[in-house]
């Protein structure tokens, strides 16, 4: 397999328990620094306690990684200015011996590739508002319906048309499975409102839905996970931001890769940090309930 040629993983990722694929990007894009550092060890933390292992994944000086030192995390703690790194990326950043951080897309390539089937994230990417115009959607969406490897995360991302991103999903045939819901959670909101495809109310429910996808040779599955109860946000006041951090990305001319970041940066500026900690809670609360999965899956195989 050629990817492999390029691919190292950790020892720790090929021989430990139920290992969990993370996402730089999260660390190197999703939080400031030195707070990144503090939340990728929490998040680590969840992941180890659940009795799994975390297998952080990235490209560092050409090579693929699953598996990062704490050193190497730190590098990409410090990296705001690494470029992010989904499929189409990886080919240049090989050749040329670069360094990038992976997107959910990314991610789940190298995760498949080291046969880890388990990813625990923040938010999915989607159907960007204002997509007639820029004709902006996630390559998340695509990747999920090629790539066998099971996305726990909060639903997708507030700032994006939600509507539009679940039948995205139900068109590209990827199931989503709310767990311990009957509706699509909504990132720092409890519920989109939006009807899920089947529910899940344990880790052994989740990882039954997973090895039967994968049984029948099809591609990922999301687990939509609610953001805790205590830290969700209120439906209105996250709308009336993100109107708010849209208008304002679109002032400034804000487009392409920058898009995702600034709303985000520009969200947690207008709700003096409230969305920030949300995302930190969901992404600290996905990691848990994916190691749980991972392990359950692992203990019926």
């Amino acid at each position: 397999m050629p990817l492999a040629d390029h691919l190292t993983i950790a020892p720790e990722v090929t021989f430990g328990a139920s290992p969990v694929a993370l996402e730089t990007t999260a660390i190197a894009h999703g939080l400031p620094y030195p707070r990144n550092l503090d939340v990728a060890a929490r998040i680590e933390a969840a992941v180890r306690v659940a009795g799994a292992t975390p297998a952080w994944c990235g490209v560092l000086d050409g090579r693929l990684r699953v598996g990062l030192s704490w050193e190497e995390i730190e590098q990409f703690a410090k990296g705001g200015d690494l470029p992010k790194v989904s499929r189409r990326d990886f080919a240049p950043l090989v050749a040329c011996g670069g360094s990038g951080a992976t997107t959910v897309a990314g991610t789940m390539i190298l995760a498949q590739a080291a046969g880890v089937a388990v990813f625990a994230t923040g938010g999915l990417g989607g159907v960007h508002r204002e997509v007639a115009e820029s004709l902006d959607i996630s390559a998340d969406l695509a990747e999920l319906a090629r790539t066998p490897v099971a996305v726990v995360c909060s639903g997708a991302k507030s700032i994006l048309d939600l509507p539009k991103t679940g039948e995205a999903l139900e068109t590209l045939g990827v199931p989503v499975v709310g767990y311990g819901t009957d509706h699509f959670p909504a990132f720092q909101v409890l519920s989109s409102g939006l009807p899920v495809d089947c529910r899940a109310d344990t880790a052994e429910e989740a990882a039954a839905v997973i090895r039967a996808q994968r049984s029948l040779g099809l591609g990922g599955v999301v687990i939509g996970v609610p953001v805790p109860a205590e830290e969700a946000l209120p439906a209105a006041e996250v709308e009336a931001w993100v109107d708010q951090a849209t208008a304002d990305a679109r002032s400034e001319g804000v487009r392409g890769k920058q898009i995702t970041p600034y709303l985000l940066k520009r969200l947690a500026e207008l709700s003096q940090g409230k969305t920030l900690s949300t995302n930190i809670a969901l992404l600290e609360n996905n990691a848990a309930v994916a190691a749980e999965i991972a392990v359950a899956l692992d203990r019926s195989d």
